[in-house]
Formats: C-alpha cells, sequence, structure tokens
C-alpha cells in the first residue's frame, strides 16, 4: 500500500480528490494522511511517508533521498506569504514574529528578507492572526487562506514576501511541491505523477463533484474563499512544472545555502 500525506487545505484536497477517488489509471492501494503543513516536513525528515507534500524549504535538506514530481506543486505570482501585524508601521528587525514552522517556504523567505534579524515563534498556521490580534507576538507570517482574512482581525500587511521575491528573483514563489522518496520504484513514482494530473484535470472538469471533499477537510471555511484558494495556488505549475517552474526552486534552494550554507 502506497503511503500518501498531505495537507487538508483546499489546494491539496482538489488536486488529490480523484487520485484518492477512484478516477486516474493509478491502481495501487493509497492510505492517505492528511496534516498541517509543518508537520508534514517532519514526516518527511522521519522517512515515514512515500509522497507528501512538503514545503519547498525542506527541499534542500532532503534532495538527496527524494525526487520531486512534475505534478502536485504549489507555486505562482501574487499568491506569498504575508507578515501581518496590528500596527500598519510595525518595524520587524528585532521582532517577535510567529512563524508557521521551522520548515516552511514561509520561514525561509522571511530569512531572506530579514537577513534573519528577527525572533521566529514557532506556531501552527492558524493560531497565528489570534496571536496578532491578542499582541500576543509583534507580527505574523500567514499562509493559505488567511491571506484572504486578515483584515478581518484587524491586522495590516506589512510585506507581501511573494511581491518581493517576484522582483528580486523574476520567478514564481516556490510553496510547495508532492515528493516521492528513494525506496519507491521508477515504474510507481511515474503512474502516481501522470494519475495526479489526471486527477487535477479531473478536478476541474467536475469541480461541483468535489466542493464536498474539500470542504470536509477544510471544515468551517466559506466555499467562496474555499474557491479563492484553489483559484490561486491550482495553475498551471500544478499540473506542469515544466522549466520554469524547477528553475525557480533551483533559485531558491540557491538562495537557501547562501543564507546558511553550514545547514546543507
Amino acid at each position: 500500500m502506497i503511503k500518501l500525506a498531505i495537507s487538508p487545505c483546499p489546494n491539496d484536497t482538489f488536486a488529490f480528490y480523484g487520485l484518492l477517488h477512484g478516477k486516474t489509471s493509478f491502481t495501487e492501494a493509497i492510505d492517505v494522511r492528511y496534516a498541517d503543513i509543518e508537520e508534514l516536513n517532519r514526516l518527511c525528515l522521519a522517512d515515514e511517508t512515500d509522497f507528501c507534500k512538503i514545503s519547498f524549504g525542506l527541499f534542500p535538506h532532503i534532495h538527496q533521498r527524494y525526487r520531486l514530481l512534475e505534478a502536485g506543486s504549489a507555486l505562482g505570482f501574487g499568491c506569498g506569504p504575508l507578515v501581518v501585524a496590528r500596527n500598519p508601521k510595525g518595524d520587524l528587525a528585532g521582532a517577535r514574529i510567529a512563524v508557521p514552522g521551522s520548515h516552511t517556504t514561509a520561514k525561509l523567505l522571511l530569512d531572506l528578507y530579514t537577513q534573519r534579524d528577527y525572533t521566529p515563534v514557532e506556531m501552527v498556521f492558524d493560531r497565528i492572526m489570534p496571536a496578532c490580534e491578542k499582541g500576543e507576538i509583534d507580527a505574523g507570517l500567514i499562509i493559505h487562506e488567511s491571506r484572504f482574512t486578515f483584515q478581518d482581525h484587524g491586522l495590516c500587511r506589512i510585506v507581501d514576501l511573494g511581491e518581493w521575491w517576484e522582483k528580486l528573483s523574476g520567478h514564481p514563489i516556490p510553496l510547495g511541491g508532492i515528493v516521492a522518496h528513494q525506496r519507491v520504484d521508477e515504474a510507481t513514482r511515474a503512474a502516481f505523477d501522470t494519475a495526479l494530473r489526471e486527477s487535477i484535470d479531473y478536478a476541474w472538469r467536475n469541480q461541483t463533484e468535489v466542493v464536498p471533499f474539500m470542504r470536509a477537510h477544510a471544515q468551517e471555511m466559506e466555499r467562496a474563499v474555499m474557491e479563492q484558494h484553489v483559484a490561486l495556488y491550482v495553475n498551471e505549475y500544478t499540473r506542469a512544472l515544466g522549466e520554469n517552474g524547477r528553475d525557480a526552486v533551483a533559485n531558491l534552494v540557491k538562495r537557501a545555502r547562501e543564507l546558511d550554507p553550514n545547514s546543507f
């Protein structure tokens, strides 16, 4: 049985719906686990899954044991993490900033932006905005659907790290991807990759059918927010990374190694 770990976020449940419901060419049984992105990163580090959604911030640490699939990634323009705070003129230098995990791409981008001149406070991503609102931390690094709802918490955008990355690199921002462990044979990996692309195509053709599955995992998220999430994070790079997508990942890895050459 194939062990798969993905997030419960709408972009993953949308993309994997067909694969998990017998709508593709993949015939092996799949044991799926849903987890927050930082937990997924830890599962990957511990070699506990065959296929796993990871932050590209983790990729420099695991690339020797895992292969990046062509399908399933989240890249794009205008979809990056935001730094938010109650004070619109918040100074990030030396600030206590809540981050959604030490291996997330969001934290790596914040490290690159600030050159690590801040104090990270790790939190599950859906705790960050309430903590900001209550003044428990100076600022928060938010991801996923939080970029659509932060103003509801009385918060202001300090910096859009996606916009910053795009201007710096000229590439789409690589947020997360699907990797296969080296123990998975090449034929199975290729078949899974193909089926994931089929699954994405199926979801786009049958969006109404997929909505209940997304809602079941996104819990109380409104349908409009789910649809915004999918529209932003499921795009041509999700179906196939292509040369431009892989170049974006390589650029991020290069800058991570320049920031901390002793970590890789």
